[in-house]
């Protein structure tokens, strides 16, 4: 179980989003971030161990410009419980970045995982959420909601920036 929570267009996207994982912290107290997107299309992290007030400080909020937020509080229920495992998990890839947040368990993450690392993906976490990360940044499509129908459906918080 973890707590997803997204805002778009409000110049104060970080601290409603850090207001609402404070509402969320009972779905998960292990880990918290926030990732941001400003009106120039660069995208600023924060994740870190720990409840909402321990892992994201009132004043680590400063730099977390931008009017697009997704936070997320993690409990884990796949993969180790370290920062590495901590979300949203962010990317940087050819046609821009890709945040993502996740609540579930990918059922088939483990062949999807095999599958890509034949391919020649490099992961960075043990959590299965990387896996939709990695097939949504292969997408051939240009257009992020015709990435997300190659993504296997379940319950995800995700915002391009193309």
């Amino acid at each position: 179980m973890c707590g997803v929570f997204g805002i778009i267009g409000t110049p104060d996207a970080a601290a409603l989003t850090h207001l609402g994982l404070y509402a969320l912290q009972h779905r998960g107290q292990e880990s918290a971030g926030i990732v941001t997107v400003d009106q120039n299309g660069a995208a600023h992290p924060i994740r870190a161990m720990g409840l909402v007030s321990e892992a994201i400080p009132a004043a680590a909020l400063e730099p977390l410009i931008g009017n697009v937020a997704i936070g997320h509080t993690r409990y884990s229920t796949a993969g180790s419980s370290t920062v590495e495992n901590a979300q949203p998990i962010m990317a940087r890839f050819k046609g821009g970045v890709i945040a993502l947040a996740h609540n579930g368990n990918l059922t088939n993450a483990a062949e999807i995982r095999a599958e890509l690392e034949e391919q020649g993906s490099i992961f960075t976490s043990t959590m299965d959420s990387e896996v939709l990360l990695h097939r949504l940044a292969r997408s051939t499509h240009d257009d992020p909601i015709q990435r997300l129908s190659d993504a296997p459906e379940c319950g995800v918080g995700v915002f391009f920036q193309c």
